[in-house]
């Protein structure tokens, strides 16, 4: 899940397309209830490299392996033995990056606990997020707001599960140390899927959530001033908290369209304002739906920033 410094270092809250924006429906539920989140990888996606030998051999992070040997690779237990058995000869990795494919040969290095190939893989991935939306007509739902990363690397999926979830504690933000909300996943029992995950937020489809639709809002309509945000930040209830919108960057490349300050007591004391977990709580001005919370300032936790609903919608078609 980067990093980046604008006027205070801030951090992503957990875990690309373009259409007319009449193309979006009218109206949906705003979310605001955390789900648990079960995401599987499209082939073993590289999101991290320990030593320089791999980076010499042309691998990079977010590179998918396909194939080791000519052989289908599914799992990082398939990576894994796949290196043992090589017994310190190269291997022929066939990997995908940006639409192509490529073979890439190195040899994995005698380590203590055996033969290494010096990377960092990932087949599944699972946390916990906040529902943004869902689409009573589809039962479309996004989430997030912003992609499921690994080591800054968007995680390439085939699909996904949606598990009902509880927060069980907060550990309450400060400056220098984000906050985090602690969830817990309630039975096994799945309630949706997710088919998508993009830089604007995952997305898929999903049993139904309580609660009356509400119009989005187009990118003209949002401005400075007043705002709420739809969080769930004890059990399972959702309750609606006073923010303010401070500035506006609808050009911005990461899409933190949004520069919002929390202003409600209430979220203050429970976690000293926006918390990971957080992500994807959905923001609401003059009774319409514009975005969803996104990042939180390391330094300054009653601040952070949030993507334009239009954005999220745009990367869900």
């Amino acid at each position: 899940m980067n990093l980046k410094r604008k006027g205070a270092l801030a951090v992503l809250l957990t875990l690309l397309l373009s259409i007319c924006v009449s193309a979006a429906p009218k109206t949906v539920i705003p979310g605001g209830n955390t789900i648990g989140l079960r995401l599987h990888t499209d082939g073993v996606a590289v999101v991290e490299l320990s030593e320089s030998v791999p980076m010499r051999a042309g691998l990079k992070c977010g590179d998918v392996i396909r194939e080791i040997n000519g052989t289908q690779i599914k799992s990082t237990q398939e990576v894994k033995q796949a290196v043992e058995n090589a017994n310190g000869a190269p291997l022929k990795l066939t990997v995908s990056r940006g639409g192509t494919q490529q073979t890439i040969t190195i040899s994995p290095t005698q380590t203590e606990d055996g033969w290494r190939l010096g990377i960092y893989v990932r087949d599944t991935v699972s946390g916990i997020g906040t529902v943004t939306y869902y689409d009573a007509e589809t039962e479309a739902f996004g989430a997030l707001g912003h992609g499921v990363n690994d080591n800054g690397t968007l995680l390439p999926i085939t699909s996904g599960t949606v598990l009902p979830s509880s927060v069980a504690s907060v550990i309450r933000g400060e400056a220098g140390e984000p906050g985090a909300l602690q969830g817990v996943v309630n039975g096994r029992s799945v309630t949706g899927s997710i088919e998508k995950n993009t830089p604007q937020g995952v997305f898929g489809t999903m049993q139904a959530i309580g609660g009356e639709p509400i119009q989005i809002a187009q990118n003209k309509e949002i401005h400075t001033g007043h705002a709420t945000i739809r969080s769930n930040v004890r059990g399972t209830q959702v309750e609606e908290y006073d923010i303010r919108i401070t500035a506006l960057s609808p050009n911005d490349s990461q899409d933190r369209n949004l520069h919002l300050e929390v202003t409600d007591p209430d979220l203050l004391k429970a976690t000293g304002g926006i918390v990971q977990g957080m992500s994807g709580s959905p923001i609401i001005q003059d009774g319409k739906l514009i975005g969803a919370v996104t990042h939180v300032l390391i330094n300054d936790p009653t601040q952070g920033y949030g993507i334009f609903i239009e954005n999220m919608l745009n990367a869900a078609a």
